[in-house]
């Protein structure tokens, strides 16, 4: 792999401001995606990748023509252009801390933020290599710039080394993945392929084989307003509702401030309003739909008891699926995984089997039927400031998927 270029091409990836849109009622959300999106069939032309394309919908979709000898099986690579909306992905001025020497790494930005290697134990491991950050004052955007990066880096090293057996491989970048839309737009005759990997892992070696249920409760509390001054015994302010639904909803066992591993929880995440009305947001979270079940029951009862202490009040949920664990979907297919690790230790590594706390469009897909597991890009502490991504790492994961592809060629 060539190191320069693979970070030249990631440090312009994050420059494009990709920030997701929950609220635009738009797909893409966000017109960087579709500069990102254009800027990716260009340079996947330029290659000698005749079918690159951008549909009216922002998703990009491209094939590397088979090199092998035999009939070879599809596969593809799926990464989204998007950056998440919980922290800006404006102005990104990307740091890079060439032969990084250990020890806390002081952002810039004027902001005073600080990776420290107590917050980030994994730096600790990566001395000498290369760490790219944003100046604090935005996130970096290596999720899932990263995995866009990777992906456009195996595509050279393929395109330029023909010699290399391989089946034809599909390549897809989506939009909106943070705001959950991710494959709205897709549908897997794009794709049709047996198996697809996203690249949208931390760290290193890792191939997520799981991922959390998810549901979103959106909870409409309605109140009575009245001018405060002649509001006696006539108004029911809303706000208050909505503080005591809030109130009632587990904080010790069930948030994500209090769970980790297999745990799930309600997590309220976003409240707008007045006193006449107050809309909540609610992440419900678990590793099994039973659980789901079970938070929504919680959410509801809750709902039910504050609707009881205000009289005059409403309070309606609706809950919406979102995506849910990719375990059962891999299990019908187990060469997604199995392969994914041979080309590994073919590599000389070894995989290491993980579950993450979250979902990736992978989730959607392979409840559509297309068996996708989840595999590390180098990215880290994604969602932040504080986010970073080691170049090495990023060399390792295109490496990976060029051996990945050798195993599903035979070769």
């Amino acid at each position: 792999m060539d190191r320069q270029q693979l970070l030249d091409r990631f440090l312009r990836y994050v420059r494009i401001d990709t920030t997701a849109r929950p609220d635009a009622g738009k797909y893409p959300s966000s017109p960087g995606q579709l500069e990102l999106g254009s800027l990716l069939v260009d340079e996947l032309r330029r290659i000698g990748v005749a079918d690159a394309r951008q549909d009216a919908n922002g998703v990009v979709t491209a094939t590397l023509p088979p090199t092998a000898a035999r009939e070879t099986p599809q596969i593809a690579f799926c990464a989204h252009l998007d950056t998440s909306p919980e922290t800006t992905g404006a102005g990104v001025k990307p740091q890079v801390f060439e032969n990084y020497r250990g020890g806390d790494l002081e952002l810039p930005g004027g902001s005073g933020r600080v990776i420290r290697v107590a917050e980030q134990p994994e730096l600790a491991a990566l001395a000498g290599s290369t760490i790219i950050t944003s100046d604090g004052s935005t996130l970096l955007g290596a999720d899932d710039k990263a995995g866009v990066a990777v992906i456009m880096e195996m595509a050279v090293y393929l395109m330029q080394n023909p010699g290399i057996p391989r089946g034809p491989v599909r390549l897809c970048f989506t939009c909106d993945e943070e705001i959950g839309r991710g494959v709205d737009h897709l549908r897997l005759e794009q794709l049709a392929s047996v198996v697809s990997y996203t690249l949208d892992g931390q760290g290193a070696d890792a191939i997520d084989v799981e991922t959390f249920s998810a549901d979103l409760a959106v909870v409409t509390l309605r109140g009575v307003n009245i001018h405060p001054g002649i509001a006696k015994g006539r108004m029911v302010n809303a706000l208050r509702v909505a503080a005591d639904l809030i109130g009632r909803l587990p904080r010790a066992t069930a948030c994500p401030e209090a769970t980790e591993e297999r745990e799930g929880f309600l997590h309220p995440f976003e409240i707008s309003g007045g006193v006449a009305e107050v809309t909540l947001r609610i992440l419900l979270r678990d590793f099994s739909t039973e659980g789901l079940t079970h938070w929504a029951e919680t959410l509801k009862q809750a709902a039910s008891a504050t609707a009881s202490e205000f009289p005059g009040s409403r309070v309606d949920v609706a809950v919406t699926p979102q995506y849910r664990n990719m375990a059962g979907g891999l299990a019908r297919e187990p060469r997604a995984v199995s392969y994914a690790q041979r080309a590994l230790e073919r590599l000389g590594r070894s995989a290491r089997l993980t579950i993450v706390r979250g979902g990736t469009d992978g989730s959607r897909l392979t409840e559509m039927g297309l068996p996708t597991p989840n595999l590390a890009t180098g990215q880290h502490s994604p969602h932040s400031p504080l986010e970073w991504a080691c170049l090495e790492e990023m060399i390792q994961a295109a490496e990976w998927l060029v051996a990945l592809v050798r195993v599903w060629a035979g070769s």
